[in-house]
C-alpha cells in the first residue's frame, strides 16, 4: 500500500478566529476515504489559531505564541477526535521539532512510532512542537515539516491542502491572466526569493514555503501535489480517481 502525507494549513482549518468545522469535517471524511487506498499521515497546522479562540494573546511575541499553542493543541486535537470518531478512525498525536530530523536516533524513534501506528490502523497526526522549541529549533512553517516527514517516513507523495489551488506562472491575485502550472519539474532559485504572502493571520507560510518543500522533495526524487483545501475535489480526483484536472504536481522528469 502506498504511503502519503496530507498537510493542511491554518488558513483552511480556521475561519473568523474559530475552527472551520465544516471544512475540517470534509477533510476528515476525505482522509477516512483515502485510508482505504493509502497509508495516510496527517500534518496539521492550527494549534495557535485554535488557542486564540480561547485566549487573545499576541501571537507575534514568542511566549504568546507558545501559550496559544499550549492552549490550542488540546482544542485542535479534540476537534479532530470528535470528527474522526464518526468514521471509526483512531488517531495519535506526534509533536516534532527540527532537531528530531538531525539525530539518527531520534529520527528512527519517530519513524518507528509512525510505522507502528499505521500498522495498527491508527492515523498519526503530526504538528510542530511550538511549546518546547527555541527559535533555532523550529522549521517555522509546516510546509517544511511535512516535506521532511514525507522523506523520512519513505512516503510516496506529499499533498499540501492550501488556501491557494496550485502554482501559477504569475500572481493570480495581481494578474487575471495567470495560468495554473499543472506539472512542475524544476524550481529555480529566483522563485524562492519572493516575499512570503500567507493569506491568513495565523499562517506562517505562503507560496515560497511550499516551493521550498517541493524542491526539497524533488531533490529526494519524491513528488508533491499542491491543491485547494477549501474545495477538496482536486485532491479527491487526483488521489482516488487518478485524474489530474486541478492542482499542481511537482515531480522529476
Amino acid at each position: 500500500m502506498k504511503r502519503i502525507v496530507i498537510k493542511v494549513g491554518s488558513g483552511v482549518l480556521t475561519e473568523s478566529n474559530s475552527i472551520a468545522k465544516v471544512r475540517m469535517l470534509k477533510l476528515v471524511g476525505l482522509i477516512a476515504e483515502l485510508r482505504e487506498k493509502y497509508d495516510v499521515i496527517l500534518v496539521t497546522s492550527g494549534a495557535v489559531a485554535a488557542g486564540y479562540t480561547a485566549l487573545k494573546l499576541d501571537r507575534k511575541k514568542q511566549i504568546g505564541k507558545k501559550v496559544l499553542a499550549s492552549v490550542g493543541q488540546p482544542i485542535l486535537m479534540s476537534s479532530y477526535k470528535k470528527k474522526f470518531d464518526t468514521f471509526d478512525v483512531e488517531i495519535s498525536q506526534i509533536l516534532l521539532t527540527e532537531d528530531d530530523f538531525d539525530s539518527r536516533k531520534r529520527t528512527e524513534i519517530f519513524r518507528q512510532i509512525i510505522d507502528t501506528t499505521l500498522e495498527n490502523e491508527i492515523l498519526p497526526i503530526i504538528n510542530e512542537n511550538d511549546i518546547s522549541t527555541t527559535p533555532d529549533q523550529v522549521f517555522g512553517d509546516n510546509d517544511q515539516l511535512s516535506a521532511h516527514v514525507a522523506h523520512h517516513t519513505n512516503s510516496d507523495l506529499l499533498v499540501i491542502l492550501s488556501d491557494i489551488d496550485g502554482y501559477y506562472d504569475s500572481n493570480p491575485h495581481e494578474n487575471k491572466d495567470a495560468k495554473l502550472l499543472k506539472v512542475v519539474n524544476n524550481i529555480e532559485d529566483k522563485e524562492l526569493e519572493a516575499v512570503h504572502t500567507p493569506n491568513n493571520e495565523f499562517a506562517t507560510g505562503g507560496i515560497v514555503t511550499k516551493l521550498k518543500a517541493a524542491r526539497y522533495l524533488l531533490d529526494k526524487n519524491k513528488k508533491m501535489f499542491l491543491c485547494s483545501g477549501y474545495d477538496l475535489s482536486a485532491a479527491k480526483e487526483f488521489l482516488i480517481e487518478g485524474v489530474h484536472n486541478k492542482g499542481t504536481l511537482f515531480k522529476n522528469l
